[in-house]
């Protein structure tokens, strides 16, 4: 005898539920990120690295480009036109802005070097003071007499 399927034992595509991973709650998921780790402060004295050879040329060509087009606002169009521009320059055009840009660069290092020797003595000045036996800093305390507390008769009850 032929077996006949019932209705009940077979399944449709649309009656199976398929398993949806939700994503928890923003607070459940607060403790398990990962902490991003935070970057040193800059040092606002610190000086800037030099332009490059594009960007000292890009200094001289926004102030053309805005003069042929004055009614153009859009930086992306002042980017895209040098950028073409600049590929489009043969070396030997290009080669003022790179001996511009070498110029600051050798600029930069000596003003770099200046500011490096100048944290290198912040630095040496900062390990002297801490450079003092915690015993000489103890012994300064004692003399000036502000470690010791006064003895209080609080009757306690």
């Amino acid at each position: 005898m032929k077996e006949a399927k019932s209705k009940t034992s077979t399944t449709n595509k649309s009656d199976v539920k398929l398993a949806v991973k939700r994503k928890a709650p923003a607070s459940e998921r607060a403790g398990k990120k990962p902490a991003k780790k935070e970057k040193p402060a800059k040092d606002p004295n610190k000086p800037k690295k030099p332009a490059s050879a594009f960007f000292v040329f890009m200094e001289e060509f926004r102030q053309t480009f805005k003069k042929e087009h004055p009614n153009n606002k859009s930086i992306t169009a002042v980017g895209k036109a040098g950028g073409d521009k600049w590929k489009s320059l043969s070396d030997a055009e290009k080669a003022p802005y790179v001996a511009k840009a070498e110029k600051r660069k050798t600029e930069y290092d000596i003003v770099m070097k200046a500011y490096n020797k100048k944290q290198a003595e912040e630095a040496a000045e900062a390990e002297d003071e801490s450079d003092k036996p915690k015993s000489e800093v103890d012994d300064e305390q004692d003399e000036s007499g502000g470690d010791e507390l006064p003895d209080l008769n609080i009757p306690m009850g």
